[in-house]
């Protein structure tokens, strides 16, 4: 029977990375062999070494968007924070979460002067249905600030600092965070190895960052983000297979990405395209369709994106690997050191 204590361990604040590294291959990257649960000590640079050519490494394109705003109430003129989640099939209407007391249903509220919107219905944990006056896109840039995880205190010096250099598909509440770790120089030189590379889309939500608190992990209500896989790409990874290379995703975006459009997929196919919402929910136990290998980066106790990534390479394995981690020094979370598991 799972437990949610079984995901659980003790990590110190100063093991918290709270900037990236500089430069961002420059982080350590831990290697962790499936078949013998085997440890190896690298740099994130000497990824190109560690796969092999043929392997194809999928990457999440998501760009993470200004999402937080600071409103002022209507009447009245109290403030409260809104944080966009996700938006809604009207381009105007965005599920959000927000923070102030009063912004209940039919409440208007000002992001700045000549533009603002309303609460159309209060959902549940401090979640709203917001309509805006017009697209919030054309404003988010002269008013919106870059969100951060809440175990990141300090101030982000360079917006740039939490977004891949791939992003190009605007839409995300939080990074894909392994995949920070690479730069234009590194990518060439994965390509260059023989390695193929290959972008789906998963928009993150901030549910992502959200602790399992029930007992058993399977009651937790599973978040639902938009996610893509394009024909191009699942014909690439098709051919991948077809040829005996290995898959690797780039963070558990891209692995419930490829493994939802798993779900899709007709007989003898191993994905097909997709494009859509998607309540996958891994854990133990799970069958993996399509992800070979996967890089991601440690993630927080009690979270499913630790039971993800113990589903993947069983959770002794991975909390074994945690535990020298810590003893070795690695910086855990969003821009913190980075694991490699084959």
């Amino acid at each position: 029977m799972l437990s949610t204590d079984a995901f659980d361990y003790d990590l110190p604040l100063s093991s918290i990375a709270q900037h990236p590294a500089e430069p961002r291959d420059a982080c350590r990257l831990l290697v962790l062999h499936r078949r013998d649960a085997s440890l190896s000590h690298h740099l994130f640079r000497d990824l190109p070494d560690l796969l092999q050519p043929g392997d194809l490494l999928v990457l999440n394109d998501t760009q993470v968007i200004p999402a937080r705003l600071h409103v002022r109430k209507l009447p009245g003129g109290g403030k409260a924070e809104i944080l966009l989640l996700t938006q809604q099939e009207q381009e105007r209407d965005w599920e959000a979460w927000i923070g102030g007391a009063g912004m209940t249903e039919g409440r208007r509220f000002e992001v700045t002067d000549g533009f603002g919107g309303i609460i159309l219905a209060v959902l549940l944990d401090g979640r709203r249905l917001i309509r805006f006056d017009a697209p919030v896109s054309e404003w988010l840039e002269r008013c919106g600030e870059m969100p951060l995880p809440p175990y990141i205190h300090e101030p982000l010096l360079d917006p740039s600092d939490y977004q891949t250099v791939y992003a190009r598909r605007a839409g995300s509440a939080a990074a894909p965070t392994a995949g920070l770790h690479f730069t234009p120089q590194l990518l060439e030189r994965v390509r260059a190895s023989g390695i193929g590379i290959v972008t789906t889309t998963l928009h993150v939500g901030l549910d992502t960052f959200a602790p399992v608190k029930e007992d058993d992990p399977r009651r937790h209500p599973i978040h639902t983000e938009w996610c893509q896989l394009d024909s191009v790409a699942a014909e690439q990874i098709r051919a991948a297979r077809r040829q005996g290379h290995r898959v690797v995703a780039v963070g558990t975006t891209s692995v419930r990405t490829l493994e939802t459009s798993a779900r899709q997929a007709g007989q003898g196919e191993i994905v097909a395209p997709f494009a859509g919402p998607t309540d996958l929910y891994i854990l133990p136990g799970f069958s993996f369709r399509v992800v070979d290998g996967m890089l991601t980066n440690f993630h927080l106790p009690r979270s499913t994106l630790l039971m993800l990534v113990s589903a993947f390479a069983g959770r002794e394995s991975v909390l074994h690997a945690y535990a020298i981690a810590q003893e070795a020094g690695y910086r855990f979370y969003s821009f913190g050191d980075a694991m490699l598991i084959l």
